[in-house]
């Protein structure tokens, strides 16, 4: 293979990608999100400067994506604390737990996505919404939420779906200092929500060394939501350089 042809390759292993060039679609997303209240002190020790706590809360996110252009059937979990950036509110992905190595191997490589290897889900059992965080053998997570119970504004919902997300890109480089340290921005933009719900909701978190989401503990469970929308995620830019920046 020629050197011209190796660049215009998009990713590793050449002959067969890790994931296609494309740009995502998702038809019938599902989320379940609780917004929860926690120690102050806690969320404070892992949220990266120049972002700054403004209220100790917390989202946590099971989202089931069963269309995807490019990346197929999957569910992810994510857990988000609430920051601000110079004036702008937003959110914080602290960690992300994914059933799909395409989604992991893009989401990290094409933008800034702290994704890992998990198992999440994202049913209906009765009367209740459920999601559930699995990592390796062990529950970390479970989100309880009234089934359909009092309609959401879709224009809150639209709020929730297109609040500013910051993200920390770290690679190293072959001799292990840093070679990229950015904090970047995304904000999906391109969405329509089919459904909206809120209503009475739980969460349970468990301690796990490999997936801390326990670490900030729930104190009080602020809010609660259940949409089903098809939107386009947006793309990255870099907002900080943690090398070129004191």
């Amino acid at each position: 293979m020629r050197a011209d042809d190796v660049l215009k390759r998009w990713t590793t292993p050449l002959a067969a990608p890790a994931y296609p060039e494309a740009r995502y679609r998702f038809t019938d997303r599902q989320y379940l999100n609780i917004t929860y209240r926690t120690e102050p002190e806690a969320l404070a020790r892992i949220v990266p400067e120049p972002l700054r706590v403004t209220e100790p809360l917390v989202r946590f996110e099971v989202m089931r994506m069963p269309d995807v252009t490019g990346l197929g059937d999957y569910t992810e979990s994510g857990h988000l604390a609430t920051v601000e950036l110079d004036g702008e509110q937003g959110e914080y992905n602290l960690g992300m737990y994914v059933d799909n190595f395409p989604a992991i191997a893009s989401g990290r490589e094409l933008g800034a996505y702290p994704k890992k290897l998990g198992r999440p889900r994202l049913y209906v059992d009765s009367d209740t919404v459920v999601g559930t965080l699995d990592y390796g053998s062990l529950r970390v997570a479970v989100a309880t939420m009234g089934y359909k119970q009092v309609p959401l504004d879709d224009e809150a919902a639209r709020d929730e779906l297109t609040t500013p997300a910051f993200m920390l890109k770290k690679l190293p480089g072959y001799d292990g200092s840093p070679r990229i340290c950015e904090l970047v921005r995304s904000q999906i933009t391109d969405v329509t929500v089919k459904e909206s719900w809120t209503g009475p909701a739980r969460l349970q978190l468990f301690a796990h060394v490999m997936a801390p989401l326990a670490d900030l503990p729930v104190l009080e469970v602020v809010s609660a939501s259940h949409l089903i929308t098809d939107l386009t995620l947006g793309g990255p830019e870099v907002v900080h350089d943690y090398l070129t920046r004191s």
